[in-house]
């Protein structure tokens, strides 16, 4: 019997080095967008809150388009919004674990065969 499939989504998110870079990136523009405001570098807090959305922009146009019929846009709480960003880059990391996994395991392939 093989891995599950929940072990074997976690391993594709964050069991390999692409994956776990990218969410590396994604925590990184995250910490640095809530402490822009704090730490007075930037004149409108705001703007520092556009860079999260498009790391994540693929998996997030989905993502937000869910989150803006679960929620009201004009009172979304600040929360909602960075749990759409992580959720959106979760599903990116899975993404890129899944086409690492695909690239290695055809490279072994080509590599075997010769």
């Amino acid at each position: 019997m093989g891995p599950g499939p929940v072990r074997t989504l976690v391993r594709l998110t964050l069991g390999n080095r692409v994956s776990v870079a990218y969410l590396a990136l994604v925590a990184f523009v995250i910490v640095k967008a809530a402490l822009d405001p704090v730490a007075g570098q930037d004149t409108d807090p705001a703007s520092a809150w556009l860079w999260p959305p498009l790391v994540t922009f693929p998996a997030f146009l989905l993502v937000g388009a869910l989150g803006r019929a679960a929620w009201d846009p004009a009172r979304m709480p600040d929360w909602f919004f960075v749990a759409m960003v992580v959720v959106s880059a979760l599903l990116q990391a899975l993404a890129l674990g899944a086409v690492h996994q695909l690239v290695r395991t055809r490279h072994q392939r080509m590599t075997s065969s010769c």
